[in-house]
């Protein structure tokens, strides 16, 4: 079996909700990261066996296969296929699960994998009545920048729950604090807010033509836990999730070049040694990613002792630090070096490919070592990637 190797990565900045993406389609979003992906690798894009981009929402204008579409408006031939795939969160991670698995299997020399979000272009939809012409009634609208719609009644109720609510219940059950969840969002910010002065993320930034958007839109310097007390919670009485440590409604895309040993005539970023998948109780999808890591790890022969660098989706601060919690033998230091998505923002289909490019990116910067990605799943799972270099 051969093995998988990351060959570049890059990603838009991200914008937030009716901001400066707001105005971009995400079949263009994602045309983007694509074109940019095989322009910076010289890679000739007929030699593409497939596009698999991961796209959580698909309502609207990222309808009908965005994979496809987005390929087309790149100007990719029309011989280069395209599929897109929905694991909510984890889109873009299950996009180059299954890329790095063609190409493991013999399949496929070269994948382009990754993901995109328009949270901001979302449409409202309309359940359709059973009858071709309903008299009276007023049908339900539903806003599919993010939540629950349409949910089967058949679901237990605690189940179906926001994922806020979730948030808010994982903070109780594992004694994380509002202090504590308002100093870990301030840490992402600063972070983030860090590395974009040092020039961190230039080398896997591609500009959005006709948008100015120097870097993540969401990132408030200066933010402190002060600032953060002062804001309300958002899903309990008396709670301690609020806006200040949650992830935004964002916009953005991503695109990881995936390729067999020797495919690309670049040197690769890193190589992909394991793959973890878990799943858990709805309401308890925070804490998903520890055994998905947990998992992945196992496959590829590796302990967290082993580890040097983890990107682990922030959705929420208390989702975040239960996650800490539940790898004891990890180094906080080690996690999200340069922020999260607390800071950055989480284009729900795009960021999977953001944490995974951004591991294989400082990997590469380093020379060696070993990261993990991890994201968790509203609905009950979590997704994790092991890269080596």
């Amino acid at each position: 079996m051969t093995a998988t190797y990351i060959y570049d990565a890059v990603r838009t900045p991200f914008g937030r909700a009716a901001g400066a993406l707001s105005g971009v389609r995400p079949d263009d979003l994602a045309a983007t990261v694509m074109r940019a992906s095989v322009e910076r690798a010289g890679v000739d894009p007929a030699r593409i066996a497939d596009v698999i981009f991961g796209d959580a929402n698909q309502a609207g204008e990222d309808n009908r296969n965005v994979a496809r579409f987005g390929a087309l408006l790149a100007g990719f031939p029309t011989s280069v296929t395209g599929t897109t795939v929905n694991r909510l969160c984890a889109s873009s991670v299950e996009a180059v699960f299954q890329g790095s698995r063609a190409i493991e299997a013999g399949d496929a020399e070269v994948i382009l994998a990754g993901g995109v979000e328009s949270m901001s272009r979302a449409p409202f939809v309309v359940e359709k009545s059973p009858k071709p012409f309903p008299a009276g009634g007023n049908p339900t609208m539903w806003n599919t920048s993010i939540g629950w719609r349409m949910v089967n009644r058949k679901l237990p109720t605690h189940w179906t729950i926001s994922n806020g609510e979730s948030a808010e219940k994982i903070a109780r059950e594992w004694g994380i604090s509002r202090e504590e969840q308002d100093a870990f969002a301030v840490r992402s910010h600063t972070r983030a807010a860090q590395a974009w002065a040092d020039g961190v993320f230039d080398r896997e930034i591609v500009q959005v033509e006709g948008v100015e958007l120097a870097r993540d839109e969401g990132i408030r310097d200066g933010s402190t836990v002060d600032k953060l007390a002062g804001l309300k919670p958002l899903f309990a009485e008396g709670g301690s999730v609020t806006a200040g440590n949650s992830s935004s409604i964002n916009d953005g895309a991503s695109a990881v070049l995936l390729g067999a040993e020797g495919a690309i005539d670049a040197e690769p970023l890193a190589r992909i040694t394991g793959r973890g998948t878990h799943g858990v109780d709805p309401d308890d999808f925070p804490i998903a990613p520890i055994e998905a890591a947990n998992k992945a790890l196992a496959r590829a022969g590796r302990t967290w002792a082993d580890v040097d660098v983890v990107e682990l989706n922030e959705a929420f601060a208390s989702q975040s630090l239960a996650c800490l919690a539940g790898w004891p033998e990890l180094d906080p230091e080690k996690l999200n070096i340069h922020g999260g998505a607390l800071a950055m923002g989480h284009p729900l289909g795009a960021s999977g490919g953001r944490i995974i490019g951004h591991a294989a990116h400082e990997l590469a910067r380093r020379g060696s070592g070993v990261a993990v990605a991890a994201i968790c799943i509203g609905v009950g799972q979590g997704l994790a990637v092991v890269l080596e270099r």
